[in-house]
């Protein structure tokens, strides 16, 4: 990267979570975009995040099942400890096998503006994979966009409110649509039943959009769901936006692939609907 030029964030798991080579990855994703019912237009989506193998055929349909506008905020967990504890990316691009894909920063900083706590740290990004595993979906789906990446490293509950309300005003003050994605599997490594009915309290919470009960669910029943915090927080954004209504599109677990049912991962997606003008 010559000097003074726009920061690219390299790829860190093509060729393991998803393929590395364009054309194999392009008729991947394609044949994962499978329309299983009518889209909408939604004010955020949840899609989980492990290798394309496990998870992607929930990934695929939610996003077949979302006109989504080519604006976005793609929140994630950090998985990896590094970095800040609120960190998105103010300029650049983000690279994977089929292209760049350009941060919007009239909207990262709008939200950095509204909510001083987010920084803009590359390195809680740079081995991060939970945002990278959606872009090739979304450039497979919408061609170009533009996106804030957010790393969500916080559990505290104020926090979380306080981007949900930041992530709100920024949607509403932009001049064009903006939707939200979060990034996040569900129950990990327990057996099928423990992770249905852990799952079942952690999903109803979602699907009522209702943040404070999806937090207090996830402490509670000690739910693993990973992207909770992310969750939660684009939850106070819908509520903020209007928001009271969503659906599950799909729903399954990583023994559906490797036939074990005593320790597995699960994947959920989720529409959330825009609210009533």
């Amino acid at each position: 990267m010559s000097a003074g030029s726009a920061p690219v964030r390299l790829p860190a798991v093509a060729g393991t979570f998803y393929p590395a080579h364009p054309g194999h990855l392009r008729t991947a994703v394609e044949r994962l975009l499978v329309r299983t019912v009518d889209p909408v237009s939604p004010a955020a989506v949840m899609v989980p995040h492990a290798g394309y193998i496990y998870s992607g055929s929930t990934a695929g349909k939610t996003f077949a099942a979302s006109d989504l506008p080519q604006t976005l905020i793609i929140l994630c967990p950090n998985h990896t400890g590094l970095g800040a504890r609120l960190a998105y990316t103010a300029s650049g691009s983000w690279r994977t096998p089929l292209g760049d894909v350009p941060v919007d920063e009239r909207l990262a900083r709008a939200m950095a503006e509204a909510f001083p706590a987010l920084e803009d740290d590359p390195v809680a990004h740079q081995r991060e994979h939970a945002i990278e595993v959606q872009l090739p979906f979304l450039q497979v789906l919408l061609g170009e966009f533009t996106f804030v990446p957010v790393v969500v490293g916080t559990r505290a509950l104020g926090e979380l409110e306080g981007l949900g309300r930041a992530m709100a005003g920024a949607v509403a003050g932009s001049k064009g649509s903006v939707a939200m994605v979060v990034s996040s599997d569900m129950n990990h490594y327990e057996d099928v039943q423990t992770t249905r009915d852990k799952d079942s309290a952690a999903l109803d919470a979602v699907l009522h959009v209702d943040p404070a009960r999806l937090y207090r669910e996830v402490h509670e029943r000690r739910i693993s769901m990973c992207g909770s915090a992310p969750a939660v927080a684009a939850l106070f954004a819908c509520r903020g936006l209007g928001a009271h209504k969503a659906d599950l599109v799909d729903y399954t677990h990583s023994g559906a692939v490797t036939g074990d049912d005593t320790h597995v991962v699960s994947y959920a997606g989720v529409r959330v609907f825009k609210g009533l003008a």
